[in-house]
């Protein structure tokens, strides 16, 4: 079972809090991989403006933005974990960080992304 104190959970966390911060102002330190998946953030944030049209990404709730990247790096890029572990992990981190609705709007999003991957299959 899933605890506060997995460490790839705590990882993600520091992820998400670096991604945050640095949306902000430039920060010295980052997480390895919150460096990576700012070099790609051209590319998440295109496939991010897909799968959620109706929100553009420079409006976006920020800490939404820094857990959907996240999420779409580990999905497209890294591919380490399952899909569904990593929208599991996403959801989490929305509820922990995130807004009211953020759990609800990160899994649909990161659901039509799963939905749009497999219908190129």
């Amino acid at each position: 079972m899933k605890t506060g104190k997995d460490p790839r959970h705590t990882n993600r966390q520091k992820i998400v809090q670096d991604l945050f911060a640095e949306s902000f102002t430039r920060q010295n330190e980052l997480h390895e991989k919150a460096v990576q998946i700012l070099k790609e953030s051209e590319e998440i944030d295109k496939t991010i403006e897909k799968i959620a049209p109706e929100f553009p990404v420079d409006k976006l709730n920020r800490v939404d933005l820094s857990i959907l990247r996240l999420a779409v790096y580990e999905l497209k890029v890294e591919k380490k974990e399952p899909p569904k572990v990593i929208i599991d992990e996403a959801i989490e981190l929305a509820k922990e960080f995130g807004g009211e609705k953020s759990p609800s709007f990160i899994n649909g999003a990161l659901g039509q992304l799963l939905k749009d991957e497999n219908s190129k299959i």
